[in-house]
């Protein structure tokens, strides 16, 4: 297998054998995001993935679960991606699921039609970073999308057979807009109604100074205080009938898990406790931002 690194991949895929199908993130201009800084987009040659297929079908015959990698499958096109997608079930004749990232930006130039005829082809489970249905939060970062055609995009790739798996990033509005940033979140997701949902915090691996020279206004950070009730804010706000919930990942406050809006109540009173707890936590914690 041919790896150009760094890699990443969603928790949930730490048992997926990664195939690479690109280098890097085609947009790669998220002002809140360095997974892909280090790499210049490329797409990989069809002959080169066909050859890491077979590799795996000598070597790994009995592989369950392929994640696609790296920022966005739907990046290479219709005809490429179906042409990759017959080969690994051609070669790999075990598999029982193909998943990948997914941008709502790209997914949006696929046709109804092609989107079904990918879905039918083996790809199933789309990991989707909305970050936030906030418009004034996205063109802060740079998403280069709104939140309505976020929403018109993933509820096309839903209505064609696609499992969503998306994402909300915490803190991303800073202090000025996190109201906003939370409830307009909660909207979307409301119209989505996706299959799973995870939150994350948003962080700064270069730094917060780094963070903050690529934006056009001035950014406060959250204190943890201030995200445990951005949070609960959220939480309060969705109206969701069977959604899978998770916010476990590292950068997070403390870990939440349930089912939406089943264990709503149950979340709300585990996140009122930590509000109440930092609350009563020393002050200069409290007003300390976190990852500065």
């Amino acid at each position: 297998m041919q790896y150009h690194e760094p890699i990443f991949r969603p928790p949930a895929e730490a048992n997926s054998i990664i195939l690479q199908i690109t280098h890097g993130c085609k947009w790669n201009k998220c002002h809140f995001c360095e997974m892909y800084s280090t790499k210049q987009f490329q797409l990989r040659s069809i002959a080169e993935i066909k050859k890491d297929i077979d590799y795996l079908a000598i070597h790994h015959k009995q592989t369950k679960r392929i994640f696609l990698g790296d920022g966005d499958a739907f990046s290479i096109g219709f005809d490429k991606l179906l042409s990759i997608l017959e080969y690994v079930k051609q070669k790999l004749l075990q598999l029982n699921r193909i998943s990948a990232y997914a941008s709502a930006k790209e997914v949006m130039g696929y046709s109804e039609e092609e989107l079904s005829t990918i879905k039918s082809s083996g790809l199933t489970l789309l990991y989707v970073g909305i970050e936030s249905g906030d418009d004034t939060t996205l063109k802060l970062m740079q998403k280069g999308i709104n939140s309505r055609n976020q929403l018109i995009s993933l509820l096309k790739a839903k209505q064609s057979g696609f499992r969503l798996s998306v994402m909300i990033l915490n803190g991303l509005g800073g202090k000025k807009y996190s109201n906003q940033h939370a409830i307009n979140s909660a909207k979307l997701l409301n119209e989505l109604q996706p299959e799973l949902l995870s939150f994350l915090t948003v962080s700064y691996p270069l730094g917060f100074d780094h963070f903050k020279q690529k934006l056009n206004e001035d950014f406060e950070a959250l204190s943890p205080l201030e995200l445990a009730k951005e949070v609960h804010l959220l939480i309060s706000n969705l109206k969701l009938s069977n959604t899978v919930f998770r916010s476990d990942h590292v950068s997070n406050l403390m870990p939440l898990k349930g089912g939406l809006n089943r264990d709503k109540n149950r979340l709300l009173t585990e996140l009122n406790q930590l509000i109440q707890y930092l609350s009563n936590a020393n002050e200069s914690y409290i007003n300390e931002s976190p990852n500065l």
